[in-house]
């Protein structure tokens, strides 16, 4: 007897961002649903060039959703456009997962959550300071963590506009010597632009360095390559992603 369709079981889940091909999240909650014989549920991307299209969803679409997860470029833009935020996001100030509730929005920040589970392992005694490269949302939730861990931790930017941020240019052997963990908080080096990294003096790095990338795809980037080369200790982004997505699956299912 074939398996019967109760319309309350089903469940629509999904990613919102503007260039998804390549994305990690639909794969993982697809693979979720069939190992959890959810048979009712769905994951789709849904990308949106700007944020007007953005928008018009969020206000005409977003309701036959019972949660989604958010990429670049609208972890930060989104947040007028919800009702609340949890602590963590209000605290960051970028938002990767979203609760539809009650016809309400509400926001989370797993991305911490997911960035602290995979760092603390990798910690030793000599991870005192850290620099992270980009300014962007994905950037706002690694310094919140560091600043948790009370890891010192300086940012480096194209466009540095405020204390606290240093150009790349500015980047010498005295600062990486100072700086033992270096975070790729930015897009450089993501599929298809493999042959891309992150403008730092590789020279300059060791093996008490530990160096992580948020790009999980390609696995091993150019930026952990050219790393690893000089001895260091590196990680990519996949764990940081499995333990946002358990984390955001946790909260849609509260």
């Amino acid at each position: 007897m074939g398996r019967t369709t109760d319309i309350d079981e089903i469940k629509k889940y999904g990613l919102i961002g503007k260039t998804l091909l390549h994305s990690f999240s639909e794969t993982f909650f697809k693979q979720k649903f069939k190992k959890l014989k959810l048979f009712n549920n769905s994951y789709d991307n849904f990308e949106f060039l700007d944020e007007k299209a953005l928008a018009d969803f969020l206000i005409e679409e977003v309701y036959t959703l019972n949660g989604f997860n958010i990429t670049i470029p609208y972890k930060e833009i989104i947040i007028p456009y919800l009702d609340e935020l949890s602590s963590d996001a209000k605290a960051i100030q970028a938002v990767n997962t979203v609760l539809v509730k009650d016809n309400r929005l509400i926001g989370y920040n797993t991305d911490a959550y997911g960035f602290y589970k995979s760092l603390k392992p990798l910690l030793k005694k000599e991870h005192k300071k850290a620099l992270i490269l980009g300014a962007g949302g994905a950037s706002k939730a690694i310094a919140y963590v560091l600043s948790n861990m009370e890891i010192a931790f300086t940012f480096v930017s194209r466009n540095p506009k405020e204390a606290g941020f240093i150009h790349y240019n500015d980047l010498n052997k005295k600062l990486l010597e100072e700086h033992q963990i270096i975070i790729n908080c930015t897009p450089i080096g993501t599929m298809p632009n493999t042959d891309q990294c992150p403008d730092i003096p590789y020279q300059f790095l060791n093996d008490s360095h530990l160096v992580y990338d948020l790009v999980y795809n390609p696995i091993k980037t150019k930026f952990l390559i050219k790393a690893e080369k000089k001895g260091a200790q590196i990680q990519n982004g996949l764990k940081m992603l499995q333990f946002q997505a358990e984390k955001s699956w946790e909260i849609w299912n509260s």
